[in-house]
């Protein structure tokens, strides 16, 4: 088959959404956390409160097979174009421009009669309202302090700097700025449906709380984090999340971009762990340190299911509750960095406090991705199983079912064309691929979800799926390693030797899924708009973040 035959195949058929009869066109609220791990949330076996997020899963559907790219930038990207972020070099790690034909959510639904609003983190280089088409947007460029930030942006124009001791806290004004969005739309346009894309920054690193929040978990971690992992995996079986064993911990992996186990010590203290060993290895001083960390972990995560709930109440009040989709996700699993960025960290500050620059590290990573292997950044299942709630209690008549059809962050836009009664299949722009997604909707009636493979690639992490099978590695050297999801999600048992015609077979569809990837993005005309600055990208430029 040539290139772009194969593209077409990966692209065109999974992008035509079967015509169904729908109830009338629904709102559209896409949320999304930030490096939440996959096993954080209780509706997922974890143990940290999430009422509102637990709330959604009750109402609708869980996907327990839905994906991101492994990392911020990207994973954005996937949701706001319908494209791989390799076709219009939306990864940091792709080289190339953005290609003209390149289209955001906004401009898909305004001719379909939608009002599109974002509120939050953005991380991609392009402006929300002058290139995506939003109508409003709060924009929070800086994901490096979360109480004063030191970027962001109301429709494109810069904000002030919040002062110390105003009572800013990001996660709060992310939900502030949705409802204000939310009462004018009510206000205005209240006949039109409107698209709301409220990205959180929690829980990203640096690990920063309110006290009151973070105090609420002082001794909820004191077992550790191989007690922690147990007790998510015989919740996620007992809950049939999953149904295979839980991964090895594995310290030799890490970003390598982290600290140095010594300028760890320098920096953080004897508390720090750098590896993922086993718990019961720390010192007394280690494990008081490492749960202080998982609490604020735990308490960003609460903060933004409250809010959650905030942004949830106002749309009740509006009377959208029952015709909005709503889709709560996270961008890649939890980060096991150890850095430091912005300005620095006070080790006589509060734990939690805006002069400090915690991290999660990979220890606890591991376990809030339970039973997954790696983190944020690799394309195991660690690093690219999302959390994926779909609730819409006029068109999804399933209260609290799973689904495990296999669904990517590039299926999000084809679902809200289709529901909002457009064409998944049609191109918008002259030269423009078919979008790599297709609409998720057939599922929410059916677990079934039928398509020719999913691809990833990022920071040289690779890795294709072809129904219940996975081809992936690391770094640009590393061997491809065969596993059948089926049963072994958890990837222990490398087949790659055993079947090495699959295997092979497998590594030549990415070769050939990348490759197209960058034919056809470079033989597009570059994008004309305006890039954001450079705090546009912070905290992830280059292969760091």
């Amino acid at each position: 088959m040539r290139r772009r035959e194969f593209l077409g195949a990966l692209t065109g058929p999974a992008a035509v959404a079967a015509q169904r009869p729908h109830p009338k066109r629904p709102n559209f609220l896409v949320i999304l956390a930030d490096d939440m791990g996959y096993s954080d949330a209780r509706c997922y076996g974890g143990g940290i409160d999430t009422p509102n997020i637990d709330s959604l899963a009750a109402g609708g559907l869980r996907f327990t097979q839905g994906y991101s790219t492994a990392r911020c930038g990207p994973s954005r990207a996937c949701i706001l174009t319908g494209q791989y972020a390799q076709q219009t070099a939306c990864d940091v790690m792709t080289a190339g421009n953005t290609p003209a034909w390149t289209r955001f959510a906004p401009q898909h639904l305004k001719p379909l009669g939608y009002r599109s609003y974002h509120s939050g983190k953005w991380h991609i280089r392009f402006h929300p309202l002058a290139t995506a088409g939003f109508d409003h947007s709060y924009t929070l460029l800086d994901q490096l302090n979360h109480f004063a930030p030191r970027a962001h942006l109301l429709d494109d124009q810069p904000l002030p700097r919040p002062k110390p001791g105003d009572g800013f806290y990001g996660t709060k004004a992310i939900a502030s700025h949705a409802v204000d969005f939310l009462k004018l739309h009510a206000r205005e346009h209240k006949d039109e449906p409107f698209y709301f894309y409220l990205a959180f920054t929690a829980p990203h690193f640096p690990l920063q709380g309110l006290q009151e929040d973070i105090a609420a978990y002082k001794d909820r971690f004191a077992e550790g984090w191989d007690v922690m992992r147990e007790r998510h995996h015989r919740r996620m079986r007992e809950m049939g999340l999953v149904r295979c064993g839980l991964a090895r911990m594995e310290p030799g992996i890490y970003p390598p971009w982290n600290l140095s186990a010594e300028e760890q010590l320098a920096r953080f203290g004897p508390g720090e762990v750098a590896r993922a060993v086993p718990w019961a290895t720390l010192t007394r001083e280690q494990k008081d340190f490492q749960r202080t960390k998982m609490a604020i972990h735990a308490a960003m995560i609460t903060r933004m299911d409250r809010e959650i709930g905030r942004v949830l109440a106002q749309v009740k009040a509006m009377g959208a509750y029952d015709d909005t989709l709503i889709l709560f996700l996270s961008d890649n699993g939890a980060s096991a960095e150890i850095m430091i960025r912005g300005e620095g960290h006070d080790p006589l500050a509060a734990p939690g406090s805006e002069r400090t620059h915690l991290c999660l590290g990979p220890a606890w990573a591991t376990a809030s991705n339970t039973p997954f292997r790696l983190h944020k950044s690799w394309v195991h299942e660690g690093g690219i199983a999302s959390p994926w709630i779909a609730h819409w209690p006029a068109g999804i008549a399933a209260r609290g079912q799973l689904r495990h059809a296999p669904c990517h962050f590039v299926d999000v836009v084809p679902t809200m064309i289709e529901l909002g009664g457009g064409r998944p299949s049609q191109a918008m722009a002259a030269g423009a691929p078919l979008l790599a997604g297709r609409s998720i909707a057939p599922a929410f009636q059916k677990d079934s979800l039928p398509r020719e493979l999913l691809y990833f690639n990022h920071n040289q992490n690779r890795a294709i799926r072809q129904g219940d099978w996975k081809l992936v590695a690391t770094g640009a050297n590393g061997p491809w390693e065969l596993y059948n999801l089926a049963g072994d999600r958890c990837e222990q048992n490398n087949l790659a030797a055993s079947e090495p015609k699959r295997a092979a077979a497998m590594a030549a569809l990415w070769r050939t899924a990348d490759a197209g990837f960058a034919e056809l993005r470079e033989a597009a005309a570059p994008a004309p708009w305006p890039r954001l600055g450079r705090l546009g990208q912070a905290g992830e430029a280059g292969k760091k973040g």
